[in-house]
């Protein structure tokens, strides 16, 4: 399909498909990069929508640079990207992905999107951090004291953990449907039907499905939500 490599305020992007008024942000999750995008752009394209796709911080093109996938860079990298679309496109739509659903989710609640998909997103960080406490061993006043301390998951972080407990998510007024795994160990499903619920949201359910949706058989399960939600 089309491709076109750009950047964005110096964030790396690629518009896939066909010329269209309608466009989707394609928001990536930890250890994805923009290229990964092309299924999704795919059935987009079917749809009538272009997508653009871009590198988190410390992904992609980005890998190397000093500039961390923190709260902060995550929603002033998003707003870019997110300006930039408006100013060039009708009608925007968003898909993001497990972390890139979070800064969506911070980033995006007063954007006039027209509707959301969510696949395994973090909705409530404040609950992983604390699974990661507990799965590694570590306490609240410890992180206190370091700061950070390197888990095989990621890095936790003092001033992050204090970011989630001050501004968990109170506003999302986008119509959204989520595809959600039931056997997702980053986020429960009493915390998955507590969003849904709050924000009525559509809700599927892959019971077999992990987090990652890399399982046999899982890429058929996205790509059927997908063709009926785009």
């Amino acid at each position: 399909m089309k491709e076109l490599k750009i950047a964005v305020a110096g964030i790396p992007a690629i518009v896939w498909g066909e010329t269209s008024e309608k466009v989707y942000i394609h928001v990536h999750g930890k250890m994805s990069r923009k290229e990964y995008a092309r299924d999704f752009a795919e059935i987009a394209e079917k749809k009538g929508y272009q997508t653009i796709s871009f590198d988190l911080p410390e992904h992609g093109e980005r890998i190397d640079r000093n500039y961390r996938c923190d709260i902060w860079n995550g929603i002033h990298d998003l707003n870019v990207i997110a300006d930039y679309v408006f100013s060039k496109w009708n009608q925007v739509a968003l898909y993001a992905c497990s972390l890139g659903a979070f800064f969506s989710l911070n980033a995006y609640s007063d954007r006039k999107i027209e509707k959301c998909l969510f696949q395994s997103p973090i909705v409530d960080m404040e609950y992983l951090i604390c699974k990661m406490f507990l799965w590694f061993q570590i306490t609240e006043e410890r992180l206190r004291t370091e700061k950070e301390i390197t888990t095989p998951v990621d890095t936790l972080r003092w001033d992050y953990y204090q970011y989630v407990r001050k501004q968990p998510i109170c506003n999302w007024s986008i119509p959204t449907a989520i595809l959600y795994g039931g056997k997702d160990n980053m986020q429960s499903a009493e915390v998955m039907q507590k969003f849904v619920q709050k924000y009525s949201c559509d809700l599927a359910i892959s019971q077999n499905s992990e987090h990652a949706f890399m399982q046999d058989g899982d890429r058929s399960i996205v790509e059927k939500w997908l063709e009926k939600n785009i």
